[in-house]
Formats: structure tokens, C-alpha cells, sequence
């Protein structure tokens, strides 16, 4: 590690400081899949602008710049985390994308149900199903990356989970009982969280958490980039498909007329195809 960086303080999203981690950064860039080349490019761009109270907003914006022209289909990767908290700042499109992931991986879902528990009615994020399972899903969306789900959420989480469990649904043309309640957030819990979670035996899934099967995991192997990752779609733009529902890449690549339907027929969609067939 660099002189330099072992004296910077970088505050966090959540208002923290901390000592910048060049190795932490590293990391970051080779998960995204960037070269050991495209990595030291973006440290020697990065190292020389760093100060003290910079933000790592700052310093993933920096970053992110410089990956998209070395490569960027690697910068959409590297930006997959902001690209979910742009699903906001409503937790509706967050809750249609958690559907779609489960979809993927062989689930069926519906989304915003208002299901009765053993004593009263509660509104669920997602209800996922198959032959065997029954879920129901708490989807937790946080609009900064600072934020964390802490105890007092997974406690009111699991209060409701447990009504729910007092009472039978018909899902998939059979009654039957849910057989698993899950809490996801786009961001992280905090230990105390956690701790609960797993003595209480709690499907938690937060955007690095657990280990294995976390939300970066369920979406990068599932290859479901949601369409606030494309830069060739405008903010405005990205808005008004998120309230069409419109939440996949892999939407629009199937069906390209969405763009002009929803954006207007002079909308060049050229550029938008190209860029999701690059992913």
C-alpha cells in the first residue's frame, strides 16, 4: 500500500471515516472483472486525486469513468450495486426485480399481496412458489449505501412471519402452509441483525450477505442486469420503464418495441440494443 494512501481518511456513505483501503479497491475492480491492467490504470488515476474526507462515492464515480473506456461491459459490472439502489427511490421496482431473479431461478411469483395471517392481514413485498415451496419475502430497499436493516427491523420481520405462519394459502392451486420466510435488502444488516437471524433461523439476504447466495450472488449468476445499469438510457428515461415495470435488460432484449411503446416512436433505440447485447 501506497504512503500516500495509509494517510487519507475516506468518509463512507453512512457518514463515516476510515482509512482508504487500496487493497479493499482492488479487490472491488478484479470481482467486477476487470485485468490486472485495467486495475492499475484505475489506481494511478485514482491514487494521485485522493483527499482526506473525499467520499467513496467520489472515489467509485472516479473509478467508474475510467473503466468505462477501458471496458464497459467490466464498469456496468463494477456499477451493478449503484445500478439496484437506481431502482428507487420507491421499493416497488426493487420488489418486481427480486421477483424476477426468484423467476429466474425457477420460482413463481407475485408481488404486493395482501395475505391474512392467524390474527390480522399483512401486506407481503413477493410471494414465491413452486411444487414444493412457499415463500414469503420481505424485499427491504434502502435508497442510501449507508443504510443498514437493523435489529429492530428483523424483529418486526419476523413477528409478521410468524402470523403468517399460523394459516394456510392457496398458491399454485394447492392450500397449503408457507414453508420459508425471507428478509432481502439491497444493502447490508447490522450484526445484531444477523446474530437474530440465525438463532431464530431467518432466511436473511442482504446485497454481500451470507457468504455464499447473497443478492450479488443471486444476480450475477442469474447474468439479470437490471436496465439502470445502461448508460445509453437517460435518467428520465429509465424512470418511466421502471413505472411500466419494465426492471431486465433481458425484457427489453426480448421484446425492443417496449422502448418505443414506452419512450416515444422517434426514440433511438439503437444504441440501447447494442449496449444490452455488449452485457
Amino acid at each position: 500500500m501506497t504512503q500516500m494512501a495509509e494517510q487519507i481518511t475516506v468518509l463512507k456513505a453512512n457518514g463515516e471515516r476510515e482509512i482508504f483501503d487500496e487493497e479493499k479497491l482492488r479487490s472491488s475492480l478484479f470481482h467486477a472483472g476487470a485485468s490486472e491492467e485495467a486495475v492499475e490504470q484505475v489506481m494511478s488515476h485514482i491514487l494521485p486525486e485522493l483527499r482526506n474526507d473525499m467520499t467513496t462515492n467520489d472515489i467509485y464515480r472516479h473509478a467508474f469513468s475510467v473503466l468505462q473506456k477501458i471496458s464497459k461491459p467490466v464498469a456496468r459490472s463494477y456499477s451493478l450495486r449503484r445500478a439496484v439502489m437506481d431502482l428507487g427511490p420507491s421499493g416497488f421496482p426493487f420488489e418486481d426485480f427480486i421477483a424476477k431473479v426468484l423467476e429466474a431461478k425457477g420460482y413463481k411469483c407475485q408481488t404486493r399481496q395482501t395475505v391474512l395471517g392467524e390474527c390480522v392481514p399483512h401486506e407481503v413485498d413477493v410471494v414465491a412458489y413452486n411444487e414444493k415451496e412457499l415463500i414469503m419475502i420481505e424485499a427491504k430497499f434502502h435508497n442510501g449505501l449507508g443504510t443498514k436493516s437493523d435489529l429492530k427491523v428483523v424483529l418486526y420481520i419476523k413477528a409478521r412471519f410468524d402470523d403468517l405462519g399460523g394459516n394456510v394459502f392457496d398458491y399454485g392451486g394447492t392450500d397449503r402452509r408457507i414453508t420459508g420466510c425471507w428478509l432481502i435488502t439491497n444493502t447490508k444488516f447490522s450484526s445484531t441483525a444477523i446474530h437474530y437471524g440465525i438463532c431464530k433461523n431467518l432466511t436473511m439476504i442482504g446485497w454481500n450477505y451470507p457468504e455464499k447466495g447473497s443478492l450479488q450472488d443471486m444476480i450475477e449468476n442469474e447474468a439479470l442486469h437490471p436496465i439502470t445499469c445502461l448508460v445509453s438510457l437517460s435518467a428520465a428515461d429509465k424512470k418511466i420503464l421502471l413505472e411500466k415495470r419494465i426492471v431486465l435488460c433481458s425484457d427489453i432484449k426480448k421484446n425492443p418495441k417496449l422502448l418505443n411503446e414506452f419512450l416515444g416512436k422517434n426514440f433511438n433505440s439503437e444504441p440501447v440494443i447494442n449496449e444490452i447485447n455488449e452485457l
